[in-house]
């Protein structure tokens, strides 16, 4: 039996609705200047942060971007793409180092009365075994020395165990929240281009942004212009991407 799928499927609408809503995002980089508004720009953020995240410390934060002045310096900070002359743009940022707070929040913040306690367990002890790195990462540099052997017994996650495995650990799940958000921008009418082309020593002064942030995009948002989109779509077939086991 071939693992694709037939051409004479039929899907629920929600499959339909949602292939299309995949299918017609596009990366616009030519934008109208009317403002989007803050409830759209609310209802999306909302979506993004709905994202699936790891053991849901949420490492992300968002910097809405709307003030006309800054606006303007962030256009120099991405080399004065069109794209980046949007009428907004969110700086999207992994956040490798809130991630003791969050273990607390969650148990702070727990949508029931009673927090379970395999649930305290795992915050006040499990996460913070795996996510401290100590001081100039001592304590993971110890902990990758545990798993080596302790791994020879059984299966073991074994990272995030250093401050760049961390910034990875971070960064896959503000990267879920990220297109969350350019999907719900879309679903509103609204066109989107992630950036990656700016300055970062530019783009930290310029926002502020925390020192152990990682801006991973600047997302472009706004109505699109004439010209927009500047080529067809080509993608790679799907089977130069894809095993089938």
């Amino acid at each position: 039996m071939s693992s694709f799928t037939s051409p004479t499927a039929v899907f629920p609408a929600t499959a339909t609705e949602f292939r299309a809503l995949v299918e017609s995002r596009r990366s616009v980089r030519r934008f109208k200047t009317d403002p989007v508004p803050d409830e759209v720009i609310r209802d999306c953020l909302e979506m993004a942060v709905l994202a699936p995240n790891s053991c849901n410390l949420q490492p992300w934060n968002f910097q809405v971007v709307r003030d006309p002045a800054l606006l303007e310096k962030l256009h120099g900070v991405c080399m004065y793409q069109h794209a980046a002359k949007a009428p907004l743009i969110i700086a999207v940022l992994a956040r490798p180092d809130t991630w003791k707070k969050a273990c607390e929040d969650i148990i702070n913040l727990w949508p029931e009365p009673q927090v379970p306690a395999a649930v305290e367990q795992f915050y006040r002890k499990t996460a913070p075994f795996q996510y401290d790195q100590g001081p100039l990462g001592l304590k993971g540099f110890f902990k990758r020395q545990l798993l080596r052997v302790a791994g020879l017994r059984k299966p073991l996650m074994r990272t995030p165990n250093s401050y760049t495995q961390m910034r990875v650990w971070a960064v896959k799940s503000t990267a879920l929240a990220a297109q969350n958000l350019m999907l719900a921008f879309h679903s509103h009418g609204y066109s989107t281009c992630p950036l990656e082309g700016f300055d970062e020593v530019r783009l930290r002064k310029t926002l502020a942004i925390p020192k152990k942030a990682v801006p991973i995009m600047l997302l472009a948002v706004g109505r699109e212009d004439e010209r927009g989109v500047y080529n067809p779509r080509l993608r790679f077939p799907l089977e130069q991407h894809v095993t089938w086991l």
